[in-house]
């Protein structure tokens, strides 16, 4: 995972620039790896699927990552879970994969705004 971007819902009225700028940016996401991490402890990695207004987050082909005890070194249980959704008020963390390109090009843009 290279790229560390939170993604929000938007914020405007419907129909606005930003409503549409907010779209066009989710859209850049659709089907990459995201791995998304809940207040639990949990991680899952699939591939993004969707987003509401509310901020929830649907991924497909997921998988659970969990450790069995609390140590650092204790292993990871992974459980395949498919297509979840993910509540906004649980998520405690979000990345996407991409490539260095893309991450200097994200940068570029939320500098302008």
């Amino acid at each position: 995972m290279e790229q560390s971007h939170v993604v929000q819902p938007g914020r405007g009225s419907e129909g606005s620039d930003e409503d549409s700028c907010n779209v066009s940016r989710v859209r850049k996401l659709l089907f990459r790896r995201m791995l998304v991490g809940v207040n639990d402890g949990r991680f899952f990695l699939g591939a993004f699927h969707c987003i509401d207004k509310q901020g929830n987050i649907v991924l497909q082909d997921a998988v659970e990552y969990r450790t069995t005890r609390r140590s650092s070194h204790s292993p990871m249980d992974t459980r395949c879970l498919g297509l979840i959704l993910i509540p906004s008020s649980c998520r405690s963390s979000c990345h996407v994969d991409c490539s260095i390109e893309e991450q200097l090009s994200l940068l570029s843009l939320e500098k302008s705004e």
